[in-house]
């Protein structure tokens, strides 16, 4: 299926939280990505949420194909910032050699595991050669190793660095940066997550 429906629910009922609390909190990861980039390159951006990293790119004068999965999501940031966000699920993504980058904060994982692998040829088929992919996962741990739902119900992968590098190589991409770093979640939990600067390979 290669998206969850109660995570999608989820984000459905709590747009309106999204777009308050998250207005002035740009990720910190988002400019050393975009300096990867040729100023103007064609970003694809999977789980826009409320607008903000989008709004950020477009401010930088990079073009901008803002997507998400929740058409409330999608609602909130063209009120809020005019994005021009329109709504298209992971699993959905069938475009060919159109991007240059591939952004996705905090969205893929919420796949589930076996998912993962086809939607990452599916990126890797939408970029083009040399493009370059952003992701973000909260990963595993001794006492959450297995993946499921959060306390919020959404669903959540929780991979290991290990499994993470691996499903990428398989899909055609070289890790070239890798971020680990200790977060909060909107479900109230803190852990731990690894970014990931992926570049399409031929």
């Amino acid at each position: 299926m290669s998206f969850d429906a109660e995570t999608l629910a989820y984000y459905e009922k709590t747009a309106p939280h999204y777009t308050a609390s998250s207005a002035e909190d740009r990720h910190r990861l988002l400019d050393p990505f975009l300096d990867l980039l040729e100023l103007g390159a064609f970003i694809l951006e999977l789980g826009c949420g409320a607008g903000r990293d989008a709004a950020h790119m477009l401010a930088r004068g990079f073009k901008v194909d803002a997507t998400d999965g929740s058409k409330a999501m999608v609602r909130k940031a063209n009120e809020r910032h005019a994005v021009g966000a329109r709504v298209m699920r992971f699993d959905e993504l069938n475009a060919v050699e159109t991007y240059d980058a591939i952004w996705a904060h905090a969205s893929l994982h919420h796949l589930p595991r076996a998912d993962l692998r086809p939607i990452l040829d599916a990126v890797h088929r939408a970029l083009r050669p040399g493009g370059w992919h952003f992701a973000n996962y909260k990963l595993g741990d001794l006492e959450h190793p297995e993946e499921g739902r959060d306390i919020s119900g959404r669903w959540a992968s929780l991979p290991s660095p290990e499994w993470l590098d691996a499903v990428y190589a398989q899909a055609g991409f070289a890790i070239a940066e890798r971020h680990s770093y200790r977060a909060g979640s909107s479900d109230g939990t803190r852990r731990d997550w690894l970014a990931l600067f992926a570049q399409a390979l031929p």
